[in-house]
């Protein structure tokens, strides 16, 4: 169903709206870039790129592995019979105890209708696996399993992980993507993959990455090797800084002294409760590695540790562990030597640059840490930050109130339009 210009759709909430169309909200948000990129608010000389997490309309106590869940659902399964038990032992002659045994009876409906909730999600979805180096279950959400727990600065949420792309000339959101990921550096590529394809489409501007074409700058959320590899090879001329820039940098010596100090000011040392990596010997020449009691350990293999740098990985055998002396100084988690599913201390020492292979990090270094780059880098925050502020502050976003990437994407879509709108009517041909 399209609607006319002008026509106000007959829904009770934004929310109904949304649900229905969301492929149309995403159209319009197109329509209003194609005003704006044909009034001259579209200066595509530098795109930045941030993410905005935010709670959404998903109970972050129905998450778990399925491994969690079923020990949640056990867990629930025996409330309900010591409900039945406790029920069949009420006398029902008092009102009070009338009284008890209705609310026992409807607790015990209550917790099995929990009960079969997850019993359906465990016998018609499958495990969510992580998209890190190492491919294992992440948490589960019964309420919706498209968002995921994530970890901000107000704590661990259960949502999603809102995407803006913004030109830095006026401000204009030209793409808002929605992610169920807690991790920024996965949403890169197909964000930039999304906005070329979308300015071809729309005839602003075909291929808008070039090697000398508009900029693009993250934060150190969105920079590994693999996004370094993908800019590197697909031309975008990027400049996404990695989390050790700053330590390169003599400019922020004086700071990192100044105000690094007045941190710690009255703080007690943090004392580190296990053997860290500099205990460990290790012989580069014949790739060997003692631990602080004097065992030898095995070198499991000696591969690139995504990074570019060639790295040996040793680990303690685990009789040798379960038995040291010194395993609680040793072992972050002590009792996963004890059990013959576990595994030894590890410990890994690189080597050197892996022979024949280009290091892509390297290559952003380059170019983040010379002059042009750092400027770059530096209007970042002024381009994308106020952006969020005035959705979230002066907008109102603060949670999304949907459930499925597919809606909340929406969601996230129509307030940006709505910010375009505003930036429009602010800096366009009405303005004057």
């Amino acid at each position: 169903m399209a609607l006319a210009c002008g026509e106000v759709p007959h829904f009770t909430t934004i929310a109904a709206f949304i649900s229905g169309h969301a492929e149309q909200v995403e159209a319009i948000f197109e329509q209003v870039l194609l005003i704006c990129d044909s009034d001259g608010l579209l200066g595509k000389e530098l795109f930045a790129i941030d993410g905005c997490k935010m709670s959404s309309n998903a109970a972050k106590e129905w998450s778990g592995t399925f491994k969690e869940l079923r020990e949640k659902r056990n867990k629930i399964r025996r409330q309900i019979k010591r409900c039945i038990e406790e029920h069949k032992t009420t006398d029902k002659r008092s009102a009070d105890g009338k009284e008890r045994a209705r609310r026992l009876q409807k607790k015990a409906e209550t917790l099995n209708k929990a009960a079969d909730r997850i019993d359906e999600f465990l016998a018609t979805e499958q495990p969510k696996i992580g998209q890190g180096k190492t491919k294992k279950e992440i948490k589960s959400n019964i309420t919706d399993n498209e968002s995921a727990k994530m970890t901000t600065s107000k704590g661990t949420i259960q949502g999603y992980n809102g995407v803006a792309t913004v030109d830095s000339k006026h401000q204009i959101i030209v793409d808002a993507q929605a992610f169920g990921h807690g991790q920024e550096h996965h949403t890169l590529k197909p964000v930039v993959d999304t906005v070329k394809e979308r300015f071809g489409r729309l005839g602003i501007k075909n291929n808008i990455f070039t090697p000398k074409g508009t900029k693009l700058t993250a934060d150190t959320g969105f920079s590994n090797e693999q996004n370094n590899e993908f800019l590197y090879k697909s031309g975008v001329n990027a400049y996404i800084p990695d989390n050790r820039f700053r330590s390169r940098d003599s400019q922020f010596e004086a700071q990192k002294q100044k105000y690094g100090k007045r941190k710690q000011e009255g703080k007690p040392k943090q004392q580190v409760s296990y053997f860290t990596q500099e205990d460990f010997t290790f012989n580069k020449r014949w790739t060997t590695c003692i631990c602080p009691a004097g065992e030898k350990l095995t070198l499991t293999r000696v591969a690139d540790n995504g990074y570019g740098k060639e790295t040996a990985y040793f680990e303690g055998r685990l009789l040798q562990c379960r038995n040291c002396p010194l395993k609680n100084q040793c072992m972050k988690n002590p009792a996963s030597a004890d059990h013959r599913h576990g595994s030894g201390r590890q410990v890994s020492f690189i080597i050197g640059q892996v022979k024949n292979k280009k290091n892509y990090t390297d290559w952003m270094k380059a170019r983040i840490d010379a002059p042009e780059g750092k400027d770059i880098y530096a209007k970042r925050m002024a381009v994308v930050e106020p952006v969020f502020a005035n959705i979230g502050a002066n907008k109102g976003l603060n949670r999304f109130s949907l459930r499925g990437k597919t809606k909340v994407q929406a969601q996230w879509q129509l307030y940006s339009l709505v910010h375009n709108i505003e930036k429009w009517m602010n800096y366009g041909p009405m303005a004057a």
